[in-house]
């Protein structure tokens, strides 16, 4: 008895191409990505920060605590975006339709509540950030929140993405 890998038809084989193509435009423009979701950290940080807040997506940059004594600027570098948090997600994904066609629907549902998840983990990594910088000043706030707190945040945000994707693209 022969193996045989069972064929995609047009459509799924169209987004398979479009999840790989998605994870090479993540890569290579993620400058842009970062741009937006420098941004959105912008209009969440407007709506939650009284203090004045202000975007400079030139340098993928928010600026908060504006005209207080202590304004800062965080600048969402390579290694800080959620964008490489998804590629990985969209290759899996794309491997996994090419793999098991008849799972299409519930892989890609997954992999928009798993992008949703790790955008907003992020977003909260920000947040925390911020929060921190408040409360305990911009050197010590700074440290504890981007090397232990936001690594901590993004790991266990990441893992839980992880989990759901998995969970919800497996079973029925």
């Amino acid at each position: 008895m022969a193996f045989t890998v069972p064929r995609t038809d047009h459509l799924d084989r169209v987004i398979v191409v479009a999840l790989v193509v998605a994870a090479g435009g993540l890569v290579l423009a993620h400058r842009a990505y970062r741009t937006a979701e420098i941004a959105l950290s912008g209009l969440v940080l407007g709506v939650l920060d009284h203090g004045g807040v202000a975007v400079v997506a030139d340098r993928q940059t928010v600026y908060f605590g504006l005209g207080s004594d202590t304004p800062l600027g965080l600048r969402m570098t390579p290694e800080c975006t959620s964008a490489f948090l998804v590629v990985p997600l969209l290759l899996v994904g794309a491997a996994m339709i090419a793999l098991r066609p008849r799972i299409t629907r519930r892989v890609l549902v997954a992999l928009a509540a798993a992008t949703a998840a790790v955008v907003v983990v992020n977003q909260f990594r920000v947040l925390s950030l911020v929060g921190l910088v408040r409360w305990l000043g911009v050197d010590t706030g700074y440290y504890w929140g981007h090397t232990l707190l936001g690594s901590v945040v993004s790991v266990l945000g990441g893992a839980a993405a992880l989990v759901a994707f998995v969970r919800l693209a497996t079973r029925r």
